[in-house]
């Protein structure tokens, strides 16, 4: 078998036997009239190759069989005791790889695809998005650049599809990127640079310490904004934690502008909510909008699954006022229902969003009118995920997704009216969108609500998780699956129920 090095004096060196621990190499496979010869490859890869039609299928009989039995499939386990087995020196082929993982992985993994995993507000993948995935992996494109295929462009329309179903406008620019916190990041990585500017400083060239002090102000910001602090230099401690409304977790507005006036017209970040993790509350984006006319400040607004209250004609005066904001963070794999990980950025300041993330390099290009996505993100590579997101409007359109969200409003909605009147939980805060916060009745301490939590994952049929809300422990049931219908509703509560006699 030859290989492509060269030995010691100038012949091709056999890289592989021909005959490797038993297996034996393919040397040709018929394409058409014509035969190609694989014996160059390792036997493994050759045989793989030359039965490739045979092993996707039966790689799609196993994905069928998951999914027709995922109703069936428990909504969370105790993850098992783990051994790991050491790498094998010439593998096994696809159909063993397939078999070992059906015997040794898949049965601990969970039914999170489906509709009772209402835990950490997650979507599940819908067909199309399913099958969209599939050829990702199938074209392995590189969307890095635009000088070899048309991929960056499909992202480019996918995008602007995305931003006429969230109702922004076109002074938004969009770019993909591999979840929330990536997406918070990057909005808040160009807010500052937009703080540099306002500063006479280019902060991408001379670094964050030339800002010295950055205001951060927000009422409720997601651990993931705090992480993303913490990440671009400016760091956690540059929070200042604005009052909410009472009651409530949405900005106090007349707190807020207090704060800027005592900052004296100095330049800060302001990173607004469209849905808080616990209580879907929603600052008053309108008035943070307003504010701006009057206050040196840069708007980020995280709108990871709150900007999906676009879509129903009740809730979307809660997205009010969000395409004021300079930058969004709306994610994709929560209510879109497309497969991790993927979520989408949007900012009104692309120039500054190329300096930030500029790549310097002969072979790539420098930044246009139109830049290329390595440009864009902190990624150079870049996973061509828009096929899923595109497959899923393509094929369900706005009335499609605008269904799943309408049908997981009013499924929270009935599931938070059950709890209110259930003697043992009692609600935290009204259910105001997908989200039900509760906790026990008596005595929610962090240890007994955390054995209420794993009571229920137990249990098999729902999968919560905890939280802390109020200064009291609870726990949150997160609706945003295509899957669960009213039948799953009753599913639920009855665990939910059962789980408070196990602790």
């Amino acid at each position: 078998m030859q290989a492509d090095g060269l030995g010691g004096n100038g012949s091709q060196t056999d890289a592989y036997p021909r005959e490797t621990s038993g297996v034996s190499a393919p040397t040709a496979a018929a394409v058409g009239n014509k035969a190609i010869d694989y014996s160059y490859m390792h036997p493994r890869l050759a045989a793989d190759l030359e039965n490739i039609g045979t092993l996707l299928e039966q790689t799609r009989q196993h994905a069928v069989a998951a999914l027709a039995t995922l109703e069936r499939r428990a909504a969370a386990l105790a993850p098992r005791a783990f051994t790991a087995v050491a790498l094998p020196e010439n593998g096994i082929g696809l159909a063993g790889a397939l078999q070992e993982f059906t015997a040794r992985w898949a049965p601990g993994f969970s039914g999170s695809a489906g509709p009772r995993y209402l835990g950490f507000v997650t979507g599940g993948a819908t067909p199309a998005s399913i099958a969209g995935d599939w050829l990702t992996s199938i074209y392995d494109q590189n969307p890095t650049a635009g000088i070899d295929s048309s991929a960056p462009d499909l992202e480019r329309e996918t995008v602007l599809r995305l931003r006429e179903m969230f109702g922004l406008s076109d002074a938004h620019r969009g770019v993909l990127v591999s979840g929330a916190t990536m997406s918070n990041m990057v909005g808040l990585a160009i807010g500052r640079e937009w703080l540099g500017e306002q500063r006479g400083i280019n902060v991408s060239d001379v670094g964050v310490g030339a800002l010295g002090t950055v205001h951060v102000l927000s009422a409720n910001a997601h651990s993931s904004v705090y992480k993303s602090l913490s990440m671009l230099g400016i760091g956690r401690k540059a929070v200042t934690k604005i009052a909410s409304l009472p009651g409530r977790e949405a900005i106090d507005i007349a707190a807020l502008e207090a704060e800027l006036q005592a900052l004296d017209g100095q330049p800060v970040i302001v990173v607004g909510n469209a849905g808080t993790v616990n209580t879907v509350d929603f600052d008053d984006l309108v008035a943070l909008a307003a504010l701006k006319q009057r206050y040196s400040f840069w708007l980020h607004i995280d709108a990871a699954f709150g900007a999906f209250a676009a879509l129903v004609p009740e809730e979307a005066h809660l997205t009010h006022g969000l395409d004021a904001a300079d930058s969004v963070c709306i994610d994709l794999h929560k209510w879109l229902n497309v497969p991790y990980d993927c979520a989408v950025q949007y900012s009104r300041r692309r120039d500054l969003q190329a300096r930030v993330f500029m790549n310097s390099s002969a072979y790539l290009g420098m930044p246009g009118e139109n830049p290329d996505f390595v440009h864009l993100t902190p990624e150079n590579s870049r996973r061509l995920r828009a096929v899923a997101t595109w497959f899923s409007l393509a094929a369900y359109g706005r009335a499609g997704h605008a269904e799943i969200v309408h049908r997981n409003i009013r499924l929270a909605r009935q599931l938070g009216d059950r709890i209110a009147v259930q003697p043992g939980l009692t609600l935290l805060a009204p259910t105001r969108l997908n989200v039900v916060c509760f906790s026990l009745a008596e005595n929610p301490t962090e240890a007994r609500t955390n054995a209420y939590m794993r009571a229920v994952r137990d249990l098999g049929e729902v999968f919560i998780t905890t939280t802390f809300y109020a200064g009291t422990w609870g726990l949150r049931v997160a609706f945003c699956n295509w899957r669960t219908s009213d039948d799953d509703i009753q599913r639920v509560f009855e665990s939910l129920v059962t789980a408070i006699k196990e602790i």
